[in-house]
């Protein structure tokens, strides 16, 4: 079996990719690497941050490996928080609360309430480098709803489901969500 390292130790985001991509690939944490540092994604895209981060963990272990980041990009806040979405209230820590409850502060006033979550994963095989982007486009409920999920899931509704994706649960959120594509073209990259 293929082995793929994710540069990631994040549960949920593990879990998720792991799902979509089934048994095809084994996937690898950066903990089971043995990979416990701090990796810098400083950059000001989110293309830019998925490519340093997979960079640094194949030019350090010298394995074949992917790496993403996700961006929510709302219309009435210019695109906002989009490359900061994890540290959006704060720019030294992610607090998910915090995040959530910025955005809707921000968007109390606001009838436009468009909004897109968008992946992009770089992956790094044999030395080349690929590139490939999910999306889902929906709008910011006007409160949390829903209990399933993590991040923004409890704000975000997708599409013209009515719900958010904390509502819809993880194995809808799986066959639907920026992540879920982004990986899909991943797999069927690795697949070809």
């Amino acid at each position: 079996m293929n082995k793929l390292v994710i540069a990631t130790n994040n549960a949920h985001k593990l879990e998720e990719i792991k799902a979509v991509v089934g048994d095809k690939f084994e996937i690898l944490s950066l903990a089971e690497l043995g990979c416990f540092e701090e990796i810098p994604e400083d950059s000001d895209t989110l293309e830019g941050n998925a490519l340093q981060k997979a960079r640094y963990i194949y030019e350090k272990y010298g394995v074949d490996v992917f790496a993403d980041d996700t961006g929510l990009e709302v219309v009435a806040l210019d695109g906002r928080p989009g490359v900061h979405t994890a540290r959006y209230a704060y720019p030294d820590r992610n607090d998910t609360e915090a995040n959530v409850s910025k955005i809707l502060d921000e968007l109390k006033e606001k009838k436009d309430r468009r909004a897109q979550f968008r992946t992009v994963i770089a992956l790094i095989l044999k030395g080349e480098e690929h590139i490939f982007e999910g999306k889902v486009e929906g709008f910011i409920a006007t409160e949390r709803r829903g209990t399933d999920g993590f991040g923004y899931d409890p704000v975000f509704s997708p599409e013209d489901t009515g719900k958010t994706f904390a509502e819809l649960g993880v194995d809808v959120k799986n066959t639907m969500s920026h992540r879920a594509r982004a990986v899909q073209k991943l797999c069927a990259f690795l697949n070809a």
